[in-house]
């Protein structure tokens, strides 16, 4: 089929069996052609507790759809390619249990992007757009912070006041970027403003004129008098932009900065999946009760 006839299919299907289709902004951006929803882990979070279909296709990686699953525990969720996180990967709820009794008395913080299981041994979760809110909410000096040790740094140096332990995971993605990036890029656009997600390290993020999480990065650029940004993030961000503000010059940090599990999923595969429904996304039951609370209080505030 032509990617005419795939989208025609893929709504018509979608209509017949009640699905919603959610993508992430990292994924290959055919994608945002069939998708219901396209967005950051926060906006997806939102919509995956509001939506009222019975079924959930989501374009993204496993903690996603275990979110969604969560949140809509009657709910059918699949994925189109069962795609893990590098950073979610990197601790478990063994590791989990062990950073917390290092420091019994500290609230713990996780970043959305964690296991099920690893959320399950949290007071609250967080995305890249609310995590100062949601540290201040805590009302505590020292919070424990997983598993993201950048977005963790990036958080205390905005709480001045609040002492944040962090576990020492990382992005890979934006692990690669670097000052000699950013420098780089400045130099052959003088006249742009640099746009950096609070994944990267410190030093890239004190180079940059905004920080902020993917959908504060394109309303930035939405909003914005300047016509030229430097996008220090996943590729898949920059490729939007450009597509939507086409007045306006958009530069890639570079176009070696892409998700790899995040460019697994096709417009063939959401079909297969749609008319197959494989790769059903399950949460163990107790896992699911004691992760619920940590992602609800974060929707609350």
């Amino acid at each position: 089929m032509n990617k005419k006839e795939l989208i025609e299919k893929i709504n018509k299907i979608k209509k017949q069996k009640n699905a919603i289709i959610l993508a992430h902004c990292y994924q290959n951006i055919e994608i945002d052609l069939v998708a219901d929803f396209v967005g950051d882990s926060l906006g997806l979070s939102q919509l995956a507790a509001k939506t009222n279909a019975d079924k959930i296709i989501f374009a993204g990686v496993y903690f996603m759809a275990e979110t969604a699953k969560i949140l809509n525990p009657s709910k059918k969720v699949y994925l189109p390619n069962v795609s893990g996180c590098d950073m979610a990967d990197m601790i478990n709820l063994k590791q989990i249990k062990e950073f917390k009794s290092k420091n019994p008395n500290a609230p713990t913080v996780c970043y959305i992007n964690s296991t099920a299981a690893v959320k399950s041994e949290c007071d609250i979760c967080c995305t890249s757009s609310n995590a100062i809110e949601v540290v201040k909410s805590l009302n505590s000096k020292e919070v424990l912070f997983i598993p993201d040790k950048c977005l963790a740094s990036w958080v205390e140096k905005n709480l001045k006041n609040i002492k944040i332990t962090a576990y020492q995971g990382y992005c890979p993605t934006h692990y690669k970027i670097s000052t000699k990036d950013i420098l780089k890029k400045k130099e052959e656009n003088p006249l742009a403003v640099v746009l950096s997600h609070p994944e990267c390290k410190n030093e890239v993020l004190e180079l940059s004129d905004f920080v902020g999480s993917t959908t504060q990065m394109m309303e930035y650029c939405k909003k914005s008098n300047e016509k030229e940004f430097i996008i220090a993030t996943e590729l898949g961000v920059a490729q939007r932009l450009q597509r939507d503000f086409t007045d306006k010059k958009i530069i890639p940090i570079s176009k070696e900065i892409f998700c790899p599990s995040m460019k697994e999923n096709s417009l063939e595969d959401i079909l297969f999946t749609l008319e197959n429904e494989n790769n059903e996304v399950k949460v163990d039951e107790t896992i699911a009760k004691k992760a619920v609370n940590c992602i609800e209080k974060m929707l609350k505030i």
